[in-house]
């Protein structure tokens, strides 16, 4: 609250068509902070869960389950779990941080601090969906490190593994800010993850190739978002992959504007946030 109070009256003190840029970085980098430092505040539940929850998926797929698979792909099974797993954790958490943030600025009536503040609505869905990255990327890098107890792993291309990750944690970050922006109780933003998000992510290629499926399941997989996300990032680390790199982009990129320019329309119109 007292971070918006600040970023608002920082705002209406800039006289200047000039130093306009200048205020709404300060907009973005207030709100940005706000949410990272809301991350690190409860880390015992942004953070730890997560590591634990892979730890078992570790164990039991990578190590139970895997030395009866063999390999995928000429991939020991572990380490070709590895990236889907990590991509899991990362739109899982980017999803439920944003979902929970900006629904509590609506439960919590600051958000109309925000509203009447000069800042553009840019400002506050860019500010709030860094932060839900930011929540992802770390999640990725705790799990990935808890990986690398159970398997050795070389990332084969690190601009498309890096990218990869920024673009699937941009997408389910914008994702979460729609869903928030139109639940009205708290219960409304736990069905899209119960029954949406958790089908989906088990049936991108998460815990395996897609190219086992049989007809109609490969070509109903193909629909799926998330499997282009798991496979262009196993094609970073590993260098596998079940659909090509660049049809993976396309999707991505074209996800990262419909639903960018979704969000900021409807917080523009304001849709859910006033009464």
């Amino acid at each position: 609250m007292n971070d918006l109070h600040a970023t608002r009256t920082a705002s209406l003190a800039v006289p200047a068509t000039g130093s306009i840029a200048r205020a709404n970085l300060v907009a973005l980098y207030t709100i940005t902070r706000r949410e990272v430092h809301r991350v690190l505040r409860i880390w015992t539940q942004t953070l730890v869960p997560p590591a634990i929850t892979m730890t078992l998926y570790f164990v039991i797929f990578g190590k139970v389950i895997g030395s009866r698979v063999g390999t995928v792909d000429g991939i020991p099974y572990m380490p070709y779990i590895v990236p889907g797993l990590v991509m899991m954790s990362i739109i899982n958490n980017c999803y439920s941080n944003i979902t929970s943030s900006f629904f509590g600025s609506k439960f919590g009536h600051y958000v109309e601090e925000m509203l009447a503040s000069p800042m553009p609505s840019w400002v506050v869905l860019t500010g709030y969906v860094a932060g839900a990255v930011l929540r992802g990327l770390l999640v990725g890098i705790i799990v990935l490190g808890i990986a690398l107890f159970f398997t050795s792993l070389h990332v084969a291309h690190p601009f498309i593994a890096l990218t990869t990750v920024i673009l699937g944690a941009t997408i389910f970050s914008l994702a979460g800010f729609i869903n928030a922006m139109f639940a009205k109780r708290f219960d409304d933003i736990a069905i899209v993850p119960t029954f949406v998000l958790a089908p989906l992510t088990y049936l991108g290629g998460v815990f395996y190739s897609v190219n086992m499926l049989g007809s109609p399941w490969r070509e109903v997989s193909l629909v799926n978002p998330i499997l282009y996300m798991v496979n262009a990032f196993r094609f970073g680390i590993l260098g596998v992959g079940d659909v090509p790199v660049w049809i993976a982009y396309v999707v991505m990129l074209a996800f990262v504007v419909v639903l960018g320019g979704f969000a900021l329309w409807l917080l523009n119109r304001g849709v859910g946030l006033r009464s």
